[in-house]
């Protein structure tokens, strides 16, 4: 069973549509969508463990230019 996360992800200024397209990109993203509030973008992500969500938000989400910080939420499956 995949493992599935919210990331709230804060941009620069003026860069959110940007770096919506960018997330939506990478593989593991399910959506990405450019929102209002705290966060300029969510996105919705799945991996096989939660290493491999780490390790995608690390090395391919941190990557996308214009993002600033993230906040990784995991889904529970009770």
């Amino acid at each position: 069973m995949a493992v599935m996360a919210f990331v709230l992800i804060q941009t620069q200024t003026g860069t959110a549509f940007s770096v919506g397209d960018a997330v939506r990109a990478v593989d593991g993203v399910i959506a990405a969508d450019v929102v209002t509030g705290p966060y300029d973008v969510i996105a919705k992500m799945q991996a096989a463990t939660l290493d491999d969500l780490a390790k995608l938000v690390a090395s391919k989400i941190h990557a996308v230019d214009g993002i600033t910080r993230t906040y990784t939420c995991p889904i529970l499956k009770l």
